[in-house]
Parts: structure tokens; sequence; C-alpha cells
């Protein structure tokens, strides 16, 4: 294949230039690559139609300059698709005694499966580690036996379970704390916050759905050391107090996926969600 330059000048500047015209807010680019990077006019006329839109592009993964200059854009949110979510850990937080619940709670039955399968599948094939803190040898069996690693502690406070988790997979470039009580939570919510915080590794991110916070929260490795000494029977909370100007939010639509299940009464009222 050989660029042709007169015809990127008579059809592709004249259709990004229409583009630019348009109404609309996005526009979709299939695809920039060696080709095009051979038309300088044609890659100005790109810059000025993404300081015009916003910009949805494909972009071929070669070492030419243009290309690795519209990657490393301050305003680019970049998705590799080799590699999407980086070197990043996981965390699931499994150390509740469930006392208001009334017995082990992660272990009580939902839609046909433990409660805390719904975190395993949330979390699943995003992390390039993950690992399951409780207090439960029954949850700690099952986790186990669907070949996620656990430590089984007998510690009492919440910090500890921050602790004990982040110091097995330290070796990371940030982290997610997941309930393991928020059986509605989905992997699409946690697939957005990981490819959030692979785009910009200093930040702390955590769902909304309108004007509510919530969990799971994603922490980078420049507050590990603050995450491994917080004060007893505190949470990442501290911290994301502390450095309010590193919090970034991820909208998402539906609130139930905020919700824990600190009852059995709002065990069902989950469960009615999805049935």
């Amino acid at each position: 294949m050989r660029p042709l330059r007169e015809e990127f000048l008579r059809f592709g500047i004249p259709a990004l230039r229409a583009c630019m015209e348009s109404e609309e807010e996005w526009i979709t680019v299939d695809e920039i690559g060696y080709l095009e990077t051979e038309c300088p006019e044609y890659c100005e006329a790109l810059l000025h139609l993404m300081e015009k839109k916003r910009v949805a592009a494909v972009v071929r993964k070669q070492e030419i300059p243009f290309l690795r200059s519209l990657c490393t854009r301050d305003d680019v949110f970049l998705i590799d698709l080799d590699g999407p979510f980086g070197s990043l850990g996981c965390i699931i937080m499994a150390s509740g005694l469930g006392k208001r619940f009334g017995g082990n709670k992660l272990m009580a039955d939902f839609d046909g499966k433990p409660m805390i399968e719904r975190a395993l599948l949330a979390t699943d094939r995003i992390f390039s580690e993950r690992i399951v803190v409780t207090r439960s040898a029954d949850v700690a069996k099952y986790c186990e036996n669907r070949g996620v690693r656990v430590i089984l502690h007998e510690l009492p406070n919440r910090n500890d379970t921050v602790r004990i988790g982040l110091l097995a997979i330290s070796a990371t470039d940030g982290c997610l704390f997941c309930p393991g009580d928020q059986p509605l939570l989905s992997r699409e919510t946690t697939a957005a916050l990981a490819l959030s915080a692979k785009n910009d590794k200093n930040g702390i991110f955590r769902p909304v759905c309108g004007e509510r916070e919530g969990a799971p929260v994603l922490f980078p490795k420049s507050v590990y050391d603050e995450l491994l000494n917080l004060p007893e029977g505190k949470g990442g909370n501290v911290i994301i107090k502390k450095h309010p100007e590193l919090l970034r939010k991820i909208s998402i639509t539906d609130p139930s996926e905020l919700m824990d299940a600190d009852t059995r009464e709002q065990l069902a009222f989950l469960l009615s969600q999805i049935r």
C-alpha cells in the first residue's frame, strides 16, 4: 500500500472540514495510521478537528512521531487494546462480621450463588493482581476454589484489612478497594475506574450517582504509604479527605450499584432489582 496524497487533499481534508462545521458533538475517525501521516495537510486538519470537536479515533500502534504525539496529548483518553488496564491491583474487602445482617452475609444466597460471587464477577479479568481479605473461612474456601488469592486473618479493624491486603499487592500502579457486599456493582463500573486510572496515575477514582458518592475506590501508588499507616479503625476516606485535589468522580446511572447489603431487608431489596 502507498499513500495517495492527492486523494487526501481531494476527499480527506474536505471530510474533516465538514465534520468541523457539523452540529454533532462527537466525531469518529477510523483509522489514523502511517498512510495519513504522509499527508501533512491532512494531519494539520485533523488537529484542527480535535480542537473544535470531541473525537473518538482509532490510532494504529506505530512508532511514528505524529501518532505518538496524538496518544500523549494531555486532553486524550487513551485505551491501549493490548493492555487496557495497566498494572493495577484489587483488594476485595470481605472482613465484615455481618452483625447487622445476623450471619455471614457474604455467603448468603444472592440469585443462586453466595453474594461474594458478585464481587468476584465485578472485578474479573481487569486487574493484574487481585486478592480477597477476609475473616471468614467459608469465604476464603469459596474464593480459593474460584482460583482467587485469599488472605484469611483475625485482625479486628478496617485499617488492618487495608494494610495486609495492600502489602500483598504493593507492586502495582494503583489499587481498587472493592466492598464484598455491593452485589449490584457492575464490571463496567470497575472497568471504567481502572481505565481512568490508567490514564491518570495520580488520581483517586470513585463512582458517583447524582450527589451520592460511593465505592469501590481506586487509589494511586503515590498514597500507598498513607494507606499502610491509616489510623486505627479507619479506611481510605481519611486519604480522600486529606487529598481532595486528587479525587476524580466517575458518573454512573444506576444508584443500586452503590448500595450495600448490611441487612437481610437490604439484600432482599437489591435482589428485587434484578428480578
